[in-house]
C-alpha cells in the first residue's frame, strides 16, 4: 500500500513540477531571447547563429528555475491533497505524516541529484558550445554595420560613418580601419572617405565611389590614394562579440584546478589568473555549482510543516502563505550568500554549513512535532 501511496504522490508532484519548469522557463527564456536580438541588430549574425545560441542558453534558465519550481511543486501538492481530504483518508488508515516527509526528502534528493548534473556538467558545456558558435560565426548581415549618423564599432579595429542610408546604398561615408580588418588596405592604420557607396548583393564586398584612402605607414608617414572606384572584401569579417568562455561556460573541473593553483597553460582556462579578484569568482562559481542543490532538501522539509495543519483550521490557508514565504526566504538567502562564499574559504564553509545544519534541526522537529498528533 505504501508503494502506491508513494507512487501517487511522486506522480502528483512531478505533474507539477514540470508544468511550472516549463511555464517558467518558455516565459524568462523569451525574454532573454529577445535581448539576444542584438546579436543580429548589432553584431551583424546570421538568424541562424542567434537561434541556435538562444537554444542552448536554456539550460542555464532551467539550472536557475529548479529550485524555486521545486518549492511551488510541493507546495502545490500538498495543498490538493489537503483540499481533497486524500491526506486525511491517509493519516486515518495509520499512516504517520512521516513517512510522507521521508518520501517528499527522497524526492527532493533526486531533483537535487538533476540540478547537481545540469549545474556542474550539463549547463557549463551547452555554455560553453553556445560561446563557441559565436566564435565561428562570421558576419551575415553586413548592412547592420551601416548605421545612419551612427558610428558603428562592431567589427573590432573598425569604425564606420555612413549620413545617409537608403536600402544598401549610402552617402558620405568614413572608415576608419585600425586593424587591418579590410583585406585590400595592407598598412597598419587606414582612413577611408567616399562620397558614395553600397553592398553587393551576396553582402561579400563594399563598393566605393568618389574617395580617397589616407594611410599611415610605420614611419609615420600618411600618403594619399585617391579613387573613382574601389571594393573591398567583407567576407570573413568577425564581430567583437566575447569569443573566449565566461567563468560560467568553464568546465567545472577546470575551475577546480584553478582553484588548486594548478599551471594555467596546462588548465588551458583564460580566465584564471593569480589575481585576488579573479581567486574570488572561481570560488563564487564552483559554491554556485555544488552548494545550491543543498538547499532543495531545505525546501522540502519546510514545506512538510504544512502537513501539521488541518483543512479544518483557519491558520491552514495563512500557513501555506507562511511557509511559501519561508521557503522563498532561504531562496533569496541563498542567492545573497553565495556571492560572499568566495571573500574567504570560511565564507564558503558557512555557505554549505547554513544548509546542511537546518535540515536535522528540521526533520527531528517535524518528528517531535508528529510523534504526539492526535491523526483522527
Amino acid at each position: 500500500m505504501n508503494k502506491t501511496i508513494y507512487k501517487y504522490l511522486f506522480h502528483e508532484f512531478l505533474r507539477y513540477f514540470t508544468i511550472a519548469l516549463f511555464a517558467l522557463a518558455a516565459i524568462v527564456w523569451t525574454v532573454q531571447a529577445v535581448n539576444f536580438l542584438d546579436l543580429i541588430t548589432d553584431d551583424g549574425h546570421a538568424f541562424s547563429v542567434y537561434f541556435l545560441y538562444s537554444f542552448l542558453t536554456i539550460s542555464k534558465v532551467i539550472t536557475k528555475l529548479i529550485p524555486f519550481c521545486f518549492l511551488i511543486a510541493t507546495v502545490l501538492t500538498i495543498i490538493k491533497l489537503e483540499k481533497d481530504n486524500e491526506l486525511i483518508i491517509l493519516w486515518t488508515s495509520g499512516l504517520n505524516k512521516i513517512y510522507i516527509v521521508n518520501h517528499l526528502i527522497r524526492i527532493s534528493l533526486i531533483i537535487m541529484l538533476i540540478q547537481l548534473i545540469f549545474t556542474t556538467s550539463i549547463n557549463p558545456t551547452l555554455l560553453n558550445l553556445s560561446r563557441k558558435v559565436i566564435k565561428n560565426s562570421e558576419l551575415k548581415f553586413v548592412s547592420s554595420m551601416f548605421k545612419e549618423k551612427q558610428f558603428n564599432d562592431t567589427v573590432e579595429g573598425l569604425t564606420i560613418f555612413v549620413d545617409k542610408k537608403n536600402n544598401n546604398n549610402y552617402k558620405n561615408i568614413f572608415i576608419r580601419d585600425e586593424s587591418k580588418v579590410l583585406s585590400s588596405v595592407g598598412t597598419a592604420s587606414s582612413t577611408i572617405i567616399a562620397k558614395s557607396g553600397l553592398v553587393s548583393e551576396d553582402e561579400k564586398y563594399l563598393i566605393l565611389f568618389d574617395g580617397n584612402i589616407q594611410k599611415l605607414n610605420k614611419e609615420g608617414d600618411v600618403s594619399i590614394v585617391k579613387f573613382e572606384k574601389t571594393s573591398f572584401n567583407l567576407s570573413g569579417i568577425s564581430t567583437k562579440s566575447i569569443s573566449e568562455p565566461k567563468m560560467q561556460e568553464t568546465s567545472t573541473l577546470k575551475i577546480l584546478k584553478c582553484i588548486r593553483g594548478q599551471d594555467i597553460k596546462k588548465i588551458d582556462m583564460h580566465n584564471c589568473n593569480p589575481t585576488e579578484r579573479t581567486k574570488i569568482n572561481t570560488k563564487i562559481e564552483i559554491n554556485k555549482r555544488l552548494g545550491m542543490p543543498f538547499f532543495i532538501p531545505l525546501m522540502a522539509l519546510v514545506c512538510s510543516f504544512l502537513l501539521t495543519s488541518r483543512k479544518d483550521k483557519k491558520v491552514f490557508t495563512l500557513n501555506k502563505y507562511i511557509y511559501s514565504f519561508f521557503g522563498i526566504l532561504f531562496l533569496i538567502l541563498a542567492e545573497i550568500t553565495v556571492r560572499y562564499s568566495g571573500i574567504s574559504w570560511r565564507h564558503s564553509a558557512f555557505y554549505y554549513f547554513f544548509p546542511i545544519a537546518l535540515v536535522p534541526i528540521l526533520y527531528l522537529s517535524l518528528i517531535k512535532k508528529f510523534k504526539y498528533e492526535n491523526l483522527y
